[in-house]
């Protein structure tokens, strides 16, 4: 499954809180979830942050990356 594009609205609930809810056995994603917990950034920043990670690991998330619309 491919990374949905940039735009896509799973970006922002994922920024809002959604990425706690993701199921991972991945130590990167779960770091980026609790660093994203405690950002202060605008919700746009913490967005675009999340995809360029989801787009960089893209191979070894697929069952993350699966998840991501469902959110």
């Amino acid at each position: 499954m491919a990374v949905p594009s940039p735009n896509h609205p799973c970006w922002q609930k994922l920024a809002n809180g959604g990425l706690s809810r993701l199921r991972t056995q991945h130590l990167g994603t779960q770091l980026l979830a609790k660093r994203m917990e405690k950002s202060t950034d605008p919700v746009p920043t913490r967005a675009a942050e999340i995809h360029a990670f989801f787009t960089k690991w893209e191979r070894i998330l697929p069952t993350e990356i699966a998840q991501l619309t469902s959110i």
